[in-house]
């Protein structure tokens, strides 16, 4: 079975996770326009407000956060403001006019500039991402200690600024004429344990979120770059699932049953197959040669051929403490491997390079 607006992604499409080192706007989205997928760029350096934590709880009462967009939620000024914050969020989650929770200049400063770009350019598909429910509730510390998942009352409104927040970004990009490909980045899933009620609870409120954004119309993304109870994601119903391969993907795979179902059901992977520290020297082609081996050693040949087909490519993770040149280089390195898969696809039967298994017409570099 495969979801219908999937359909509407190029096969082997190439996208990005979210952030790029550039300090210049323009050059940021016109690498980001690039991809087959053109992604929203998050440009933190030199403005800490665009970090993943920081923008996300952008114009939350007592929000503060460091040069490295460390957050803390000051709790009296948070406390001062939480009624007005929260019946201004209430309104507008309510009513679905939510335009006052887009991201500003800010906390983005593409944003205004990639909608324009999405609808001058008649873009089918356009993809955006935030920092998901998780991440941002266990990342947060409150200026008294502990994280803001501690707080029950902020620990609320976070989640529901969150909704917000995704729910407007999702809204805007429709309007701009282009269906969402929108990822939740959550990193902080590394530390899920399901023995603990609490994070089965956060997993609830994950898919109530991700079924709020399918029913605005996006396709729905997350992005963990860390290990993490990888079957416990794919039951949350998402479209996409977005993983660093060369840390992640034999981990996912000693979840064969779940996986099957996902995939079954129509999920596709998202894979992040370039990594972000990779060499000059480094082989994307040995990388997806890899990647393709071990799915099929567990989905077998055909099962494996049909899940890369539909695979989004994107680097392992945000590339914003890379260098400019680096994130170039990287981004080239995801059109090798979408030229390698294109090439194994068209031909399934050619020979292959005896170590890894890939097919190749010469030496690997």
């Amino acid at each position: 079975m495969s979801r219908p607006a999937l359909a509407l992604l190029p096969r082997h499409a190439t996208t990005a996770i979210g952030s790029l080192p550039h300090t210049q706007g323009e050059l940021g989205l016109q690498l980001a326009l690039q991809l087959d997928v053109p992604f929203l760029p998050e440009l933190p350096s030199g403005n800490p407000g665009e970090f993943m934590m920081a923008s996300a709880l952008e114009g939350l009462p007592g929000l503060d956060f460091d040069a490295q967009g460390m957050c803390t939620v000051h709790l009296g000024t948070w406390e001062a403001g939480a009624a007005s914050f929260g019946a201004r969020l209430d309104a507008a989650l309510a009513s679905g006019a939510l335009a006052d929770f887009q991201p500003s200049a800010q906390a983005r400063r593409a944003w205004l500039p990639f909608l324009w770009e999405v609808q001058a350019r008649h873009l089918v598909l356009a993809k955006a991402q935030l920092a998901g429910p998780a991440t941002v509730r266990w990342g947060t510390q409150l200026d008294r200690g502990g994280p803001v998942s501690e707080h029950p009352a902020l620990d609320r409104q976070v989640f529901r600024l969150v909704l917000a927040r995704c729910l407007a970004m999702v809204k805007a990009l429709r309007a701009a004429g282009a269906t969402p490909l929108f990822y939740l980045d959550e990193p902080g899933l590394y530390a899920l344990d399901t023995r603990d009620g609490r994070h089965l609870l956060m997993l609830q409120e994950l898919r109530l979120l991700v079924v709020a954004l399918q029913r605005e119309g996006a396709l729905v993304g997350l992005h963990c770059c860390g290990n993490t109870r990888w079957e416990a994601l794919l039951e949350l119903g998402l479209d996409l699932l977005s993983f660093d391969v060369r840390l992640s993907l034999d981990a996912l795979l000693d979840v064969p049953g779940p996986l099957e179902a996902f995939l079954s059901g129509g999920g596709a992977l998202s894979l992040g197959i370039v990594p972000t520290d990779l060499g000059q020297d480094a082989s994307v082609v040995e990388l997806v040669a890899a990647a393709e081996t071990s799915l099929e050693s567990v989905l077998g040949k055909a099962r494996a051929a049909a899940t890369l087909d539909r695979a989004v490519l994107t680097p392992a993770c945000g590339l914003a403490l890379r260098t400019v040149p680096d994130a170039e280089h990287i981004v080239e390195q995801l059109r090798v491997a979408q030229g390698v898969l294109g090439l194994r696809a068209s031909a399934p039967d050619a020979p292959r390079c005896p170590r890894l298994g890939i097919a190749g017409s010469g030496p690997v570099n």
